[in-house]
């Protein structure tokens, strides 16, 4: 892998762990029927976000394998999809951590499955919100994340406020 495919590799790494902590915040310990809740008629529920969310991981290492696969999948059991989550970017921080080139540009990468799901990580944190189960805000930027640190296991937040 040449230097500035290195490089991309471990700011994508890093914003996969990034990932990591902000929606494990955001799925942990999330109140009872919290997946089933909707916002309004035609909104999707948490469990179909985090299902996306994981099938954008999925979509994120195959191109990264060089080859494209979508799959929709319907929404498990809460805490069966939130390990696939946490797989899923296990899965993803492994390819980009070894020595094989991207099947995808990094860019690519970033701007489609990893930004998406960035994106509906905040939905999800939003929904608890609204179901009565809010996630205390944040400064991110104190966080300790890691890159390689993709599992159910984060670092305790350093400055949360409400």
């Amino acid at each position: 892998m040449d230097p500035t495919q290195s490089a991309k590799c471990s700011l994508l790494r890093h914003t996969v762990a990034t990932l990591a902590y902000r929606g494990g915040k955001a799925v942990r310990d999330a109140p009872a029927g919290f997946s089933e809740f909707k916002a309004g008629p035609t909104s999707r529920t948490p469990g179909q976000i985090l299902a996306h969310v994981c099938d954008l991981m999925d979509w994120g290492l195959s191109l990264a394998e060089g080859r494209q696969k979508w799959q929709d999948s319907k929404p498990q059991a809460w805490d069966d999809d939130v390990l696939r989550f946490h797989a899923a970017l296990a899965a993803l921080d492994r390819r980009l951590a070894s020595d094989a080139d991207l099947g995808s540009p990094a860019e690519s990468l970033f701007q489609g499955p990893v930004a998406d799901a960035l994106s509906h990580v905040g939905q999800i944190a939003m929904l608890r919100r609204l179901a009565g189960g809010p996630v205390k805000g944040e400064n991110y930027h104190k966080a300790h994340i890691a890159i390689g640190r993709v599992g159910t296991e984060q670092a305790k937040p350093v400055f949360e406020f409400d």
